[in-house]
């Protein structure tokens, strides 16, 4: 007999005629499963997300150029990432790893009307929820910077001035988060394309803001808020209308009893800290970096933007696709299918995210330069940015591990053991901050932000061994055979990457001196296609071939 299901792929679907028949969803077959190709939808997903991290870099050109590493843009940076550590709580984070597996699990059984039940009833409750938070940041914005930006508290203009920008981001949690519901449910029906470009709009929508509407206020850096803000709306209103194509689009009851509503409560307690472990270590990092001179704030956000390329190009990916997959494969009880599909994601993390990391730490001048230097941005800007950006980098495969790792353990259902992985790491970065920057900061020694940075990195570092020994633990991962031979394969790929790289980088000399935008960013294409070019032939080389990046599952 059949089952009713709800997804993508191939399927043999069964019509059913008469009056008995049941309504499907769209998307919702009788069908037989076929599996879903993880190296394929992870492609998809990335390629769609490149296209947010051009017009991110586009933007970040900008604003660094624009704006400089003043006052004002300290402030902004501030008043954003508080609430964007609460997106990572009600959108993208916490919300959808608590969300997915619960969902997955009332496809497994083939109801539509529980499912389509149960997204109304999220929809309703996550609404609410939101709102009250977002209302309560309004108007307690002065407290919430009198805690994360505790060195502003002497400089009364600044102080103003991130409470007022705080009155104006906090809503935008109310959009990013539904639009974050919205994009959790395409992502399970197979659904990546589209959620993964809208962050394109983000990116759009803050140029236009810096070009058109900074103008217009007499502290320029206000219009980046409202371009926050305006981000928002705009990518629900573009994702809302997809959902609807589903048959699924939510009719928001407001019942908070629902069971299964419950259930993602009861699971997103413990993910509040396990699933933007990265995002309060950050916080950690606002919180000195206010005591440390102006710019600080900017430098690391900077650099952090930097790192996030990678991060978001590749291991939000893998992460993003891998969560719906493991949560498949827990709920139709394939142990073995579970850890081999694991075993794949780490693999990839580990293959794109440590040349991802030494290409950084080897140019992190080179593309500060480029992408920064100019206008406001000076030449020392570049060299504080840089610093940090070498030093975060070396958290990279650990951060990008960390996104593979944590849905392992959501896809069970299980968030306390990421939540006491978080509580530990976020007590790590507290501890490592103040042991790198408080020497360097009596010292008044220049780049006391590296420690911050060095921290952070450090910090994932923890996270990441924490979360795999979990795993080894439980027994839910299984190493696959030729462990050994990938990863002497990847590190003779990364010193032949090294030697290319860093021959182009003496080459050059000092980025930040070259004469000329188009020149820097020549040499910096040199570097990147070479050291690009030498990576995938030393893999070659060493035996590897496409077909060993196929998922055996």
């Amino acid at each position: 007999m059949d089952r009713k299901v709800c997804g993508s792929g191939p399927t043999e679907s069964i019509r059913h005629k008469g009056p008995e028949a049941e309504r499907l969803p769209r998307g919702c077959h009788r069908q037989a499963w076929a599996p879903v190709s993880l190296l394929r939808s992870t492609a998809a997903f990335s390629s769609m997300t490149l296209l947010s991290r051009i017009a991110g870099f586009v933007r970040d050109m900008l604003q660094a150029r624009l704006f400089g590493s003043g006052a004002a843009m300290d402030a902004f940076i501030i008043a954003y990432r508080i609430p964007n550590y609460l997106r990572r709580i009600f959108a993208e984070g916490s919300m959808q790893m608590a969300f997915v597996p619960v969902l997955n699990e009332l496809r497994e059984r083939g109801d539509p009307t529980a499912l389509r039940d149960f997204i109304d009833h999220m929809a309703g409750a996550l609404c609410a929820v939101v709102l009250l938070v977002a209302g309560i940041g309004v108007l307690a914005a002065p407290l919430i910077a009198g805690v994360f930006a505790p060195g502003a508290l002497d400089e009364p203009g600044k102080f103003a001035l991130i409470t007022h920008m705080l009155r104006i981001t906090f809503p935008y949690l109310f959009f990013i988060s539904l639009m974050a519901l919205v994009a959790s449910v395409m992502n399970s029906f197979g659904k990546f394309a589209l959620p993964a470009v809208t962050p394109v709009l983000h990116n759009l929508t803050m140029i236009a803001a810096m070009l058109w509407l900074a103008p217009r206020f007499e502290i320029p850096a206000i219009a980046l808020a409202w371009g926050v803000l305006a981000a928002g709306i705009l990518q629900l209103a573009v994702l809302w209308p997809a959902l609807g194509r589903l048959g699924l689009r939510p009719r928001f009851k407001f019942g908070l009893r629902h069971p299964e509503v419950r259930r993602v409560a009861k699971l997103m307690l413990p993910t509040l800290f396990s699933s933007s472990v990265a995002q309060l270590n950050l916080l950690v990092g606002t919180v000195f970096a206010s005591l440390l001179v102006t710019g600080s704030q900017t430098w690391l956000y900077l650099s952090d933007r930097l790192v996030e390329f990678p991060l978001g190009l590749f291991g939000v990916a893998i992460g993003t696709v891998i969560l719906p997959h493991l949560s498949r494969k827990h709920a139709g009880t394939d142990p073995a299918g579970y850890s081999t599909a694991l075993d794949w994601a780490l693999r990839m993390a580990l293959l794109l995210g440590v040349p991802a990391a030494l290409g950084l730490m080897l140019l992190a001048q080179p593309i500060t330069a480029v992408v920064y230097q100019g206008g406001e941005f000076t030449a020392h800007d570049t060299r504080m940015a840089a610093l940090s950006v070498s030093l975060m980098s070396i958290g990279i495969p650990a951060f990008m591990l960390s996104k593979v790792l944590s849905p392992a353990f959501f896809a069970r259902q299980d968030a306390r053991t990421p939540m006491r992985a978080a509580i530990i790491t976020i007590v790590a970065n507290v501890v490592l901050t103040i042991a790198f920057t408080t020497p360097l900061w009596l010292g008044r020694v220049e780049g006391a932000h590296g420690g911050i940075a060095l921290a952070t990195a450090l910090a994932g570092v923890v996270n990441a061994w924490l979360l795999w020994r979990a795993l080894r633990r439980a027994g839910l991962l299984q190493p696959q055979p030729g462990w050994r031979r990938f990863l002497l394969r990847l590190l003779l790929a990364c010193i032949a990457m090294s030697v290319a790289v860093g021959g182009v980088r003496l080459w050059a000399g000092d980025w930040a001196a070259l004469d000329g935008w188009l020149l820097r960013a020549g040499w910096l294409l040199l570097a990147v296609g070479a050291g690009g070019a030498t990576f995938g032939a030393a893999l070659f080389a060493a035996g590897m071939r496409p077909g060993d990046l196929r998922e055996r599952v």
